[in-house]
């Protein structure tokens, strides 16, 4: 069974090394950075899946005031395809109604069809959405 709960700050490391064993992280991303601005955001929160007190799972879910937004839903690769990736994104949404929110987004890159067929499977459908990006970074 999977306990779920607010990431510890104790556990970022561990939770860097989760996402990097998923293939989430990206050169351009610092994972820590993320940790850090999701920690000190009162519109954020990382949630943690223990199993016997051991980090199995996270996802770090927000709000822009407009509507939500999943980020680093991880689940251990040995623990995979056990419904631990569901029962985090149904904590997400939970937390997320909680807050007020209405609707939920989240991006996959488009050549993870893993990640889309299990984000299809839950419930979850596509839009017709083109985003944009642009680093502010100087």
């Amino acid at each position: 069974m999977i306990a779920i709960g607010a990431l510890e700050p104790q556990e970022a490391d561990a939770a860097v090394a989760l996402w990097q064993a998923c293939g989430l992280t990206r050169p351009w991303n610092d994972p820590h950075a993320d940790l850090k601005f999701a920690f000190d955001t009162p519109t954020s929160t990382i949630l943690a899946g223990r199993i016997d007190g051991k980090l199995a799972a996270t996802v770090m879910v927000g709000f822009d005031g407009h509507r939500g937004w999943v980020y680093y839903l991880a689940v251990d690769p040995t623990l995979q395809r056990g419904g631990h990736g569901a029962v985090m994104m149904r904590a997400a949404e939970d937390w997320l109604r909680g807050q007020g929110v209405p609707k939920l987004n989240l991006m996959v890159r488009g050549d993870n069809a893993v990640a889309t067929g299990f984000y299809e499977a839950i419930g979850y459908d596509r839009s017709d959405v083109i985003v944009l990006q642009k680093f502010l970074d100087a």
